[in-house]
């Protein structure tokens, strides 16, 4: 049989074909009126799709790069700052904040976890400048409750800004910046707006903006006060990724005709897929008789997978590349060998879902021990799921596992809600 590669990574993931065609297009100069008039408008059209009016910049650089532009910009040596970090994307927040010279608090949770409000309560100080943390963290397939955070930070007068990363969560969970109070929310390229890798933006608050005039930790290339004088004129401060930014556009406008021109609204059914497709995937992989690894505070973004007890996680991972083209995620760093990752944000839908189920049945059946195994079980799970939400969603339910705090993933009845769920209710 033919092999047809596909991605099935959290970045980066399929690209979309207009954006694509977009890019082969993009043949222009980034100092004429027409590559202006382009950049203005995926600079607004990024306001509305993060739910913001403040500023966002965009950079040439991954998702880091945006992430260090948040720490030098926003701290000076000695700051004290708090890290929230349950995997590898928060660990990145600590070393950045050291290497900056801040002093670091760091409220943690285990591989699989989130973090409880009274954690965070109890690490925030009077002299803490900035929170840093993840919506979704990848690494581990948790996604974790920024609104809670945000109010958290309102209830306690705090004077912390809170800086997301929304890299992976911006497609997949329901972020509307000013209305939660964020001051930073960094996104990336090849993440739910389904280009290749090379951009990253920030939507920066007014009172952010105001942070960076009082911070003096050294910046040049990643100056945001830089980057939003240019951006005004219809210019980036340094020669942009001209070819990516055309296909952001054609992408964002992608987006848009999803609900007839309204991009909050298109950002809204993104985010829906996103929700349907990973439960479908969590209810198929249990049916096959794997383990959940974030079952508590599973991301829409990614889903991870404990393989059988003495199963090497590569083992699914290398099964499906050599077998079917499928390429999904091993763990990362010590986690490797022991999860396996599938990816739902961004260019993913039904079919691609159900195919990638078939493929992971037709691994489990030849090379993992199952006793309980037979084929179709994972899709007739898979099935069930996208009927039923299908039909919660025909009738314009607010949610299928009756929960209607901010923090609601959509989850179907595979995964209950969890006391330890920041913001459960």
């Amino acid at each position: 049989m033919i092999r047809k590669t596909r991605l099935f990574t959290p970045g980066p993931t399929p690209l979309l074909p207009a954006a694509q065609f977009a890019m082969a297009a993009a043949d222009i100069h980034h100092r004429t009126p027409e590559f202006r008039a382009m950049y203005t408008r995926v600079l607004a059209q990024l306001k509305e799709f993060v739910g913001t009016k403040n500023d966002v910049i965009i950079l040439s650089s991954s998702g880091t790069g945006a992430m260090e532009a948040s720490v030098s910009n926003l701290t000076s040596p000695g700051d004290r700052v708090l890290v929230l970090t349950a995997g590898k994307f928060g660990e990145r927040w600590t070393a950045l904040a050291k290497a900056f010279g801040c002093e670091v608090d760091v409220v943690s949770a285990p591989y699989g976890q989130t973090f409880s409000l009274d954690q965070i309560k109890a690490a925030l100080k009077l002299e803490t400048r900035v929170v840093f943390m993840q919506s979704s963290e990848t690494s581990t397939g948790v996604r974790h409750c920024v609104p809670a955070v945000a109010e958290l930070l309102k209830d306690t007068h705090s004077e912390a800004l809170l800086v997301v990363d929304a890299i992976t969560g911006l497609g997949t969970t329901h972020l509307d910046m000013d209305a939660l109070g964020v001051d930073v929310l960094i996104g990336g390229s090849q993440k739910a707006v389904m280009i290749p890798p090379g951009l990253s933006y920030l939507a920066v608050s007014q009172r952010a903006w105001d942070r960076m005039e009082a911070s003096y930790n050294p910046r040049y290339y990643f100056d945001l006060r830089k980057e939003r004088k240019n951006a005004k004129l219809g210019e980036s401060a340094y020669t942009p990724a001209v070819a990516l930014i055309a296909a952001l556009a054609a992408a964002l406008d992608w987006i848009a005709a999803q609900a007839d021109g309204d991009l909050a609204a298109g950002r809204k059914k993104l985010i829906e897929n996103a929700e349907t497709v990973s439960a479908m995937t969590r209810a198929a992989v249990q049916a096959l008789g794997m383990t959940l690894f974030a079952p508590d505070a599973p991301s829409a973004a990614a889903t991870a997978v404990l393989p059988p007890v003495g199963v090497d996680s590569g083992v699914i991972v290398k099964e499906l590349k050599s077998r079917f083209g499928a390429i999904i995620t091993n763990g990362q760093g010590e986690m490797k060998g022991q999860i396996f990752r599938i990816a739902h944000l961004g260019f993913f839908d039904f079919m691609d879902t159900i195919a990638i189920i078939g493929a992971l049945e037709q691994v489990v059946a030849k090379s993992l021990p199952s006793p309980g195994f037979a084929f179709g079980n994972g899709l007739i799970a898979a099935q069930k799921v996208f009927a039923e939400r299908s039909a919660a969603a025909a009738a314009e339910s607010p949610c299928l596992c009756g929960r209607t705090d901010a923090c609601c993933s959509l989850k179907h009845a595979d995964v209950g809600a969890s006391a330890t769920l920041v913001g459960a209710k």
